[in-house]
């Protein structure tokens, strides 16, 4: 006999909850867990709506507790944050409120191609980083104003490949190391998705229980990652990267 709880067996409720850690231990590492838990919200009998809203209420608890490691282990200083903070939420709360009004789907034809290069930038990392970092580089105020504001819209309206494309701007305009780049990327990442889960708290597409339930998995599996972040660094982050820049872009190529 299942049981039932909001229409949905308790089994599912299980099932989403581990699908969840999984993403959220990957999402701290690379980003691209919303290539698990999507199609999980999906395939439990969710429109593609009720998916997209709740997958975001649940992504939030994920960078956010990737976020709360990094600042608490003296990885990333808010204080010097505020700025990029600002203009990845006005970013995302602008893209948010236009996905009703724009096609996406025009945009999202070219993600693949656009993550198929942050592979291959990331595969040739060792030697490319330096010479980027030391032909152009922004100040904190420019790459707030080009990078949080341009990547946190991006979010809002789209998504895919969000953390990707933080990391791979703070190792190429900032110079910052990888550890350094993904710390800072799951500040901002968790600012897009808590000022999108604000605009689809509104929208009335949100499935709460499931969210809630799939966010303690998430925060969980993000305390993971992001300590193996710290411990591995490198190692596990550029070959995470890769396999999520190319797993995201066959599935967007497939899909479309």
């Amino acid at each position: 006999m299942d049981y039932v709880f909001f229409d949905l067996p308790l089994w599912i409720y299980i099932a989403l909850f581990f699908a969840a850690f999984l993403a959220g231990a990957i999402d701290a590492i690379a980003g691209g867990g919303g290539l698990i838990t999507v199609p999980v919200l999906l395939a439990a009998g969710l429109s593609p709506a009720q998916a997209l809203a709740t997958n975001k209420l649940q992504g939030c608890a994920g960078t956010l507790s990737a976020s709360y490691h990094f600042v608490k282990t003296g990885q990333v200083k808010l204080s010097n944050m505020w700025l990029p903070i600002l203009m990845t939420a006005i970013g995302a709360v602008s893209g948010t409120l236009l996905v009703a009004y724009l096609d996406s789907s025009l945009l999202l034809k070219a993600v693949p191609i656009i993550l198929i290069g942050v592979a291959i930038f990331f595969f040739f990392l060792p030697k490319l980083q330096p010479y980027v970092a030391s032909k152009v580089s922004l100040t904190q105020v420019q790459f707030a104003l080009i990078i949080g504001l341009s990547i946190g819209f991006y979010d809002g309206l789209i998504g895919p490949g969000t953390g990707a494309f933080f990391s791979t701007a703070y190792l190429c305009f900032m110079g910052l190391s990888v550890v350094s780049a993904t710390a800072h990327t799951k500040i901002l990442n968790a600012t897009s998705n808590v000022c999108s889960l604000v605009i689809f708290a509104f929208s009335g597409h949100l499935v709460w229980a499931l969210g809630i339930v799939m966010g303690i998995g998430q925060w969980f599996g993000a305390q993971i990652g992001s300590r193996l972040v710290i411990t591995k660094g490198a190692t596990i982050i550029r070959p995470m990267v890769i396999i999520m820049c190319l797993a995201i872009s066959i599935k967007l190529l497939f899909d479309n």
